[in-house]
């Protein structure tokens, strides 16, 4: 039984584009070796525990919503999207789970945001800036992002490259862009790992634990699993790492 990982549908508010993006969450997450469980927005809280509680891993997803400044207390951008409450409310249960059991977290373009913003960070409301953030997904590769050498980031890319020593292994990649916002003040327990060389814009986060998998990303890796290594070694450290979990629910499962 493979491990399971919890992805909230992406957008209570637009089923097109929930429906359109979810399946390349779940399809890099089943690349991966994982099994992706989908998270319905607008239930109970009661029912979304119930789901998360058999899943060893959170993966949060984009979204075409923006964090409320409110909550980082902050007047809102003319340019700042609507919120999302419902993916909001899901995304909270998510997180609040996996740190209080250790689950391993993985936030990907809004998903680094929102993981931010719980943390108590904050967030820049509009990116101005030459670098095209918002070039879309038709948009193969927008910019490169500069990875921290000491990162754990940097440490899974050297690790699932193709044919190259580490020393070998460029601490820049080439990454696609959708978004219009990024983190501001980092959260807590969090630490930037990776930014866009030519304006400063953070790019990566990861958690400062070393016993909790944490990382989120503001490029959209399940876009480019099927042809970029780099890209598939981000689905596959989140699923090693809860398969790693003390406590998954595959052993729950195997002890009943």
């Amino acid at each position: 039984m493979p491990p399971r990982v919890a992805i909230p549908v992406p957008h209570s508010g637009d089923l097109e584009y929930a429906e359109r993006a979810f399946p390349q969450y779940a399809h890099a997450v089943e690349m991966a070796g994982g099994e992706a469980v989908r998270i319905p927005l607008g239930q109970s809280p009661a029912a979304v525990i119930k789901l998360i509680e058999g899943c060893d891993a959170a993966l949060l997803p984009g979204s075409k919503a923006d964090v409320d400044p409110e909550r980082y207390r902050a007047p809102k951008d003319p340019k700042t999207a609507p919120a999302d409450s419902a993916r909001d409310t899901v995304d909270e249960l998510l997180l609040k789970d996996a740190y209080q059991l250790r689950k391993p977290v993985l936030g990907i373009c809004y998903g680094l945001q929102i993981l931010n913003v719980y943390r108590g960070g904050t967030l820049l409301q509009h990116i101005e800036s030459p670098v095209n953030h918002e070039a879309g997904r038709n948009v193969p590769i927008a910019h490169t992002v500069t990875v921290d050498s000491g990162s754990k980031l940097s440490e899974l890319l050297v690790r699932y490259a193709k044919d190259k020593a580490p020393q070998e292994c460029s601490p820049s990649i080439a990454v696609n862009s959708s978004h219009h916002q990024a983190a501001e003040v980092t959260g807590d327990a969090l630490r930037v790992v990776a930014r866009c060389p030519q304006d400063g814009v953070v790019e990566a986060l990861e958690g400062t634990s070393p016993d909790h998998f944490v990382l989120a990303v503001q490029w959209h890796p399940e876009r480019s699993v099927e042809d970029d290594e780099a890209s598939r070694a981000i689905f596959r450290a989140l699923v090693e790492a809860a398969r790693a979990r003390p406590g998954t629910a595959l052993e729950k499962f195997e002890m009943r």
